[in-house]
């Protein structure tokens, strides 16, 4: 065999073991691709799933409920999920924990037409609001309604697959929608700018944990290093996106062709608002704070009438942290 046949043959062989390394992680989001999503799409682009060993799969999902239960049952090895919604899941069986944050600012709100405001809590009374049962503002309505002295039996809730919710609202079809302040954007593509109305809780006591990663006992157990690095990588395209959104946006759209960049830059840029934090400046991306966590559970045992009381400890973990500091920018 010549020299040069064996250096290729070596290299073959060496493509082949790297591609067997590759172990596969399925990561479920929280909803269809938008733009404070870019971090994992830069990850997969920039090679950092790939090079601690993982060939990763994105889903998309219908609301924190959805992909928590996803997790649960092992169909996703992780995913994204509103803090709160993982609190009440674990009063009900499930294995899931918050094992990184995304938001270290609540973006949960309402929104409504200009035309007919829902501008704080008393206007909800008599009127209805749309969003999927497994909606994070949903699930955790009655902890906002009970903080802010609101009748929920005068709420009407009516189901809405997620990319509805925009319309529902520019046509009136329903008095306001439950999503995510980052949401802004989308809203204003359907009705108009400057024609949109939110609520945003955290204005109305309702400041807790929001946008996390979550892991089931089972991934927790049986693949503790490969959730160790996927939230590394992920954080690593966190860093990435805060230090260029212009470069983060253009990777999201080449491997999300369908992705609207007029609509979802601005969507990125709120998120990106909820993460420039002290906290994270001092502890790195996804760190999360003893004490606001253990908060975040109190108000969900104290507001959501849950089966049973949830424990702090049960419902996260710092274990499977690496500290990815922000850009200085």
């Amino acid at each position: 065999m010549t020299r040069t046949l064996s250096l290729a043959l070596a290299a073959l062989l060496a493509a082949a073991g790297s591609a067997a390394a590759q172990e596969k992680f399925t990561f479920s989001l929280n909803w269809y691709a938008v733009g404070d999503h870019a971090a994992y799409w830069v990850a997969l682009e920039k090679g950092y799933y790939k090079d601690k060993g993982l060939d990763v799969t994105l889903e998309n999902g219908k609301g924190s409920g959805d992909s928590i239960a996803k997790v649960d049952t092992n169909r996703a090895d992780a995913g994204l999920a509103d803090a709160a919604v993982v609190i009440a899941s674990n009063a009900r069986g499930t294995t899931v924990k918050v094992v990184g944050m995304v938001f270290d600012k609540t973006p949960l709100n309402i929104f409504s037409l200009k035309s007919n405001p829902l501008a704080k809590p008393k206007d909800l009374e008599g009127k209805t609001l749309g969003a999927p049962p497994g909606d994070s503002q949903r699930q955790m309505f009655p902890a906002f309604a009970k903080v802010n002295g609101i009748d929920a039996g005068k709420v009407s809730w009516v189901n809405i697959e997620p990319a509805a919710k925009m319309a529902a609202v520019a046509e009136k079809r329903m008095d306001g929608v439950g999503d995510y302040s980052t949401g802004l954007p989308l809203f204003e593509k359907a009705a108009g700018k400057g024609n949109i109305v939110m609520m945003p809780w955290a204005d109305f006591g309702f400041d807790m944990y929001s946008m996390s990663i979550m892991a089931s006992e089972k991934t927790m157990k049986e693949k503790p290093k490969q959730l160790k690095a996927f939230l590394e990588a992920s954080y690593m395209g966190w860093r990435d996106v805060m230090a260029d959104p212009a470069a983060a946006m253009a990777i999201l759209k080449k491997r999300v062709p369908e992705v609207d960049v007029e609509v979802m830059t601005p969507n990125m840029a709120i998120g990106l608002g909820l993460m420039k934090t002290e906290r994270y400046a001092k502890n790195g991306i996804g760190w999360m704070d003893e004490k606001k966590m253990c908060d975040s559970v109190d108000l969900v045992n104290t507001y959501m009438g849950l089966s049973k009381k949830v424990e702090c400890k049960a419902i996260y973990s710092n274990e499977f942290y690496t500290k990815v500091e922000m850009p200085k920018n």
